[in-house]
């Protein structure tokens, strides 16, 4: 089996905002994560409908929203590469856009970031049967993970997350967000807007990343496996 990558055009109110290159599951899903993650609606019952149209050589995902969302300031000019969440940003200003503070004193051990990593292994469908993508998890404090989303592309992966947690009303500060990919800054962007307090990865995070979790207050950890783990950033959070 091979992954699949299809071009998927999110549309609000009947205005072509993006088109994205993603894995076709979990869309309903992806069209609230990526409109909150993006900025273009604060709450996830902004989004009051989500009609999946599919084409012999795409997918539309038709959002209906309440109120008027895919301004220019903010729509793509380009199309998203899955390997890419900021394709098609105009200016700096998008793509290192401010971003809100998460404040939290919740703490983490070292144990649960582990069994987190442990179980978003063992609940990939998908990548088991393609060896091909990317999936993001959400675990409670104790690391047992609940929730996981797979795409392509590891910023659908985790935009996919994010509408799963907001149409499920889980709250992100109850626990964190495990990823299979390197800790890319538009990641940690997104989950600064999530709201969840730590981020862990299985492999390294860049600079950008690192800095722009000090400076949102997440705490940012890579190489999370083989029961390790490296602290970037707020390691206050993390206990042995």
């Amino acid at each position: 089996m091979v992954a699949e990558e299809t071009p998927v055009t999110l549309a609000y109110n009947g205005v072509s905002h993006a088109v994205m290159m993603a894995s076709p599951v979990d869309l309903e899903d992806f069209a609230v994560g990526f409109s909150l993650t993006e900025g273009l609606i604060s709450h996830a019952d902004a989004v009051t409908a989500v009609t999946v149209v599919r084409y012999s050589r795409g997918i539309e995902l038709q959002i209906e929203t309440s109120a008027k969302v895919a301004s220019d300031a903010r729509r793509r000019r380009l199309s998203g590469r899955s390997g890419c969440g900021i394709c098609g940003m105009a200016d700096v200003e998008e793509v290192l856009r401010e971003l809100p503070h998460v404040n939290s004193d919740t703490c983490f051990t070292v144990a649960a970031i582990s069994r987190a990593v442990r179980e978003l292994g063992a609940q990939q469908p998908l990548n088991d049967a393609t060896g091909a993508v990317h999936a993001a998890g959400w675990a409670n404090a104790a690391g047992a993970v609940s929730l996981v989303r797979e795409d392509v592309g590891r910023h659908n992966a985790l935009d996919k997350l994010v509408g799963a947690m907001a149409r499920a009303t889980i709250d992100a500060r109850d626990g964190f967000v495990v990823l299979t990919s390197r800790g890319s800054f538009e990641l940690v962007q997104k989950v600064a807007i999530l709201g969840a307090s730590l981020v862990a990865t299985v492999s390294a995070p860049t600079g950008l990343a690192v800095q722009i979790a000090i400076d949102t207050g997440i705490t940012l950890a890579g190489f999370a496996r083989d029961g390790r783990v490296t602290v970037y950033a707020h390691p206050e959070r993390v206990r042995a």
